[in-house]
């Protein structure tokens, strides 16, 4: 079983950055639309360049393989039952279904992937398959749900020109695919920009905890549990049951897509809703519960899956 100090490392960094935003918000330094701005500018900016830089330098066939069928049916499984929960148990809207079956379902793969992925497995070479497959796959299909419930069926149909995130995720896949190069000058301003998504994302998660509403407690918390059931326990038992009994993965194959299937929730989540207005409160609940619970969930399946 991996030692617990070294997986707590990866996640030290998430809950500092959280706590600065907290106490920022909470001593009003940078204002009542501080929040709100730092959203903005990881969505219009910061992860735009993140994204195109990390399309652009992975190879687009890296996710064709058996792995990633195990992980796509994790995430499959998972994201269908929290959109499922938001629908029939929790009466939600479109939009709102949208963000709860992404909160269940998609993972923390780059900041948190890949120190755990180190420490577990001695490489991280899995991260870029799922990155293209979340990227590529997962978010278009979220974002075309939630702009369209927004702006209307025909603005969706121009959704890639006009949302930051997709575009830079199809210029990343055109360069990707033709193999061309950004100059040098372009990919060094990206890389500065871009290192700014995560921490911003951050702060500005821990400055919405300032803001946590005070009506619906119990029905918010439940659908929150549900969210992170389905997140932590469903997605990696979904993949290990189709990677050992549909495509009888090896064991190093077993352990890699469990693992990735058992992180946590990602940030990104939290952005999209905030920026679309819908969602935001689940999405930053399950950021933070499904962070926290899967600090055990991720050493139980080193310790089960991993090398004896």
């Amino acid at each position: 079983m991996p030692s617990l100090h070294p997986l707590l490392s990866g996640f030290a960094p998430i809950w500092a950055l959280t706590a600065v935003g907290y106490l920022l918000g909470r001593s009003g330094l940078l204002g009542e639309q501080a929040e709100q701005v730092l959203n903005r500018f990881v969505f219009h900016a910061a992860m735009p360049a993140a994204l195109f830089l990390m399309i652009a330098r992975t190879p687009l066939d890296r996710f064709a393989n058996p792995s990633m069928a195990a992980f796509t049916a994790g995430t499959a499984v998972a994201g269908g039952l929290g959109l499922l929960a938001s629908q029939r148990l929790f009466g939600r809207g479109v939009p709102e279904r949208a963000v709860g079956g992404m909160a269940s379902g998609y993972v923390n793969s780059a900041n948190l992937g890949i120190p755990v992925a180190v420490q577990v497995l001695g490489d991280a070479s899995f991260v870029g398959p799922v990155v293209l497959f979340q990227i590529l796959v997962v978010t278009p299909v979220v974002l075309t749900v939630l702009d369209s419930r927004r702006a209307g069926l025909r603005a969706a149909l121009t959704l890639p020109l006009r949302n930051p995130i997709l575009l830079a995720v199809a210029l990343g896949a055109v360069l990707s695919a033709t193999g061309w190069r950004a100059p040098a000058e372009l990919n060094r301003s990206c890389e500065l920009l871009g290192g700014a998504a995560v921490p911003t994302a951050l702060v500005a998660l821990g400055l919405s905890l300032c803001h946590r509403p005070a009506v619906g407690v119990a029905s918010r918390y439940a659908e929150v549990g549900v969210a992170v059931l389905a997140k932590t326990v469903v997605q990696p038992l979904a993949a290990y049951a189709v990677g050992a009994f549909v495509l009888h993965l090896s064991d190093h194959q077993l352990l890699t897509v469990v693992l990735f299937s058992a992180l946590p929730t990602a940030q990104n989540v939290f952005v999209y809703a905030r920026e679309y207005g819908h969602g935001a409160a689940l999405a930053r609940d399950a950021v933070l519960a499904s962070t926290l619970v899967s600090m055990a969930t991720l050493s139980v399946v080193g310790w089960a899956l991993g090398p004896s």
